[in-house]
């Protein structure tokens, strides 16, 4: 099976994978493409197996991540995802090594992943067992995991401000999105904004729309997050059933 690149000239016909037939997320669906056809400019690269299916990696130049992390020289997996019946057949190694190809003269790679298989994260004993090390860390569970080219390099850091694992807003829901995942819109902006006003609670929604808003967060997590009070709740994008919880 073929691994395709997707670019300027192909993005209009090929399926980026995450939410093909979700028919609730097509405007979100359609925000990501937009999103990635800014983000070619900037050297992000999207490739996928050529099937019907997740199995897609996603990757960019330091220089030009959104996430909160201080480096130079080094590649940055955004998203990684192989799933159903394309696991165990070696297409996530194949996947890893477009990105160590296209690495090639940078002194590494790294991803932000966590200390246990989490959703919507890389899973974190796959990046172990093809040599990656954990490098830094946030609260409350995220993990910097980088793998080096050059031995001598400095591993790029977690920024300091995105460390607390809190954020500024204390009253209420606090919810961060960007489109750099086709789900985000439709559970952030209508399935959490249906939930804070069924509870009456106080909702403040953060559209991270640049770099710039993608290195202010709190946490090193750009895709989809929400807080509670100032405490993070989760990643999932079905937050109500973690709200639940606390609000009750």
């Amino acid at each position: 099976m073929e691994i395709l690149k997707l670019t300027d000239t192909n993005i209009n016909e090929e399926h980026i994978c995450c939410a093909i037939s979700d028919k609730k997320s097509i405007d979100g669906y359609e925000k990501k493409k937009g999103w990635l056809k800014k983000e070619f400019k900037n050297g992000y690269s999207f490739k996928k197996l050529d099937v019907r299916g997740k199995v897609f990696i996603e990757y960019v130049p330091i220089e030009h991540s959104w996430l909160p992390i201080d480096g130079s020289n080094f590649m940055v997996i955004n998203c990684f995802w192989v799933s159903g019946q394309y696991k165990g057949k070696g297409n996530g190694k194949r996947l890893l090594e477009q990105c160590i190809a296209d690495a090639k003269g940078m002194d590494g790679i790294v991803a932000i992943s966590s200390d246990k298989k989490r959703p919507f994260m890389t899973d974190p004993k796959f990046l172990q067992y093809q040599g990656f090390e954990i490098i830094d860390e946030a609260a409350p569970f995220f993990k910097l995991w980088g793998l080096k080219n050059n031995a001598k390099a400095t591993y790029p850091k977690i920024k300091k401000t995105a460390k607390s694992g809190t954020c500024p807003n204390k009253k209420g829901i606090t919810a961060y999105y960007s489109d750099t995942c086709p789900f985000t819109d439709y559970y952030t902006n209508q399935r959490l904004r249906e939930y804070a006003k069924e509870k009456n609670v106080t909702l403040n929604i953060v559209h991270i729309k640049n770099k710039k808003d993608g290195q202010k967060m709190p946490i090193p997590w750009i895709i989809n997050s929400v807080f509670y009070n100032g405490k993070f709740v989760t990643l999932e994008m079905k937050s109500e059933r973690h709200l639940e919880l606390l609000i009750n």
